[in-house]
């Protein structure tokens, strides 16, 4: 191969990568700190829509603490470009539409997941006069996709923001509230619901499928 194609290709290269820098940059994406806001008040929603009565005081606790943890997550996670402007993440306008598209389609699939328990869903944990196991749609394969939703979220809110230190604010922490939520809720729900609750469990995932 001559130098004259050899320089050719990385002309083309260069320009195929420019037009996509451009069509990116012109992109009308929501600021990343409105998409914040948007889980946090879904969020707070889901709290004053879907609580519970009679709930135990640990279950409660652990409730509170996610909740806190949410919060905090999404703040600080908005505010560390401020802090930390050197934090930058690479090719941060693609992973900005990436992280957009991540978080609409996490955020949709959690209020889906949410949406197909029905009056089942609560935001503590409790038994409903006649509740199952439900074992069909976004439940088939994992126990909590609401749960693998608001993961996701985070995920694209943190690759929209385009910061490390970001990423990692609304990722860490979150992850570790829910995996203690999730003991939480499989503890008092397999003690409620029995062999049935015992049986669910080892057939399926708990937030990936076929992996975790």
């Amino acid at each position: 191969m001559s130098q004259v194609t050899i320089n050719r290709n990385e002309k083309i290269s260069c320009v195929s990568h420019f037009r996509e820098s451009v069509i990116i940059r012109r992109m009308k994406l929501p600021n990343p700190t409105w998409l914040g806001l948007l889980y946090a008040f879904s969020e707070m929603y889901l709290g004053l829509t879907h609580r519970a009565r009679g709930v135990l005081s640990r279950e409660k606790k652990s409730l509170r603490i996610l909740w806190m943890i949410i919060l905090g997550s999404v703040f600080f996670g908005v505010m560390s470009p401020a802090w930390f402007p050197t934090a930058v993440m690479p090719y941060r306008h693609t992973l900005r539409v990436i992280g957009f598209f991540i978080f609409v389609f996490a955020l949709a699939f959690r209020w889906y997941s949410i949406g197909y328990l029905g009056k089942f869903f609560t935001v503590d944990v409790a038994i409903h006069s006649g509740h199952h196991v439900i074992e069909t749609g976004p439940y088939r394969f994992i126990r909590h996709p609401s749960y693998t939703g608001a993961l996701l979220a985070f995920l694209g809110l943190g690759l929209c923001i385009g910061n490390l230190c970001s990423l990692a604010i609304f990722i860490i922490p979150t992850t570790i509230a829910f995996f203690l939520r999730i003991n939480v809720e499989e503890q008092a729900l397999a003690k409620a619901l029995g062999e049935q609750y015992r049986s669910y469990q080892q057939r399926t995932k708990r937030l990936i499928p076929f992996i975790y």
